[in-house]
């Protein structure tokens, strides 16, 4: 279990997430990397108060679908280029937030092409939403 679920806010709350979701980004601060798109890593994990996600007949309306959040990863990439990782976990993690749903959200992101020597670099942020 995620020590995240200690978290006060986070009693009582569903964890939806998408795994290793890879889209072509045109992002980095190298001119090499300016030149052209290269491979980036979603993960994102969204917490969802219990009271706001159980179903009761069984209809996708009753839960956060997860198109929402490869929707929003999409749209954002799409508004072209970014030059920091941080930039973009904190624009994806702000418009997740804004789901009526959602009260958390974490998102890491990582570019797995840019060293031969380890597996990616990347970077991860948490956010609750404010009451």
């Amino acid at each position: 279990m995620s020590s995240l679920f200690l978290h006060p806010a986070l009693t009582n709350c569903r964890r939806l997430f998408l795994r290793n979701y890879e889209v072509m980004s045109n992002i980095g601060v190298h001119d090499f990397e300016k030149k052209g798109e290269q491979r980036v890593l979603f993960n994102v994990e969204l917490f969802i108060p219990l009271a706001e996600s159980t179903p009761t007949q069984d209809q996708l309306s009753e839960v956060v679908d997860y198109d929402f959040i490869r929707d929003t990863i999409e749209t954002r990439v799409a508004q072209g280029h970014v030059q920091l990782q941080e930039t973009l976990c904190d624009d994806i993690a702000r418009v997740l937030l804004t789901h009526p749903k959602v009260r958390a959200v974490q998102i890491s992101t990582q570019k797995p092409d840019v060293y031969p020597d380890c597996d990616s670099v990347g970077v991860e942020v948490f956010q609750i939403k404010a009451d």
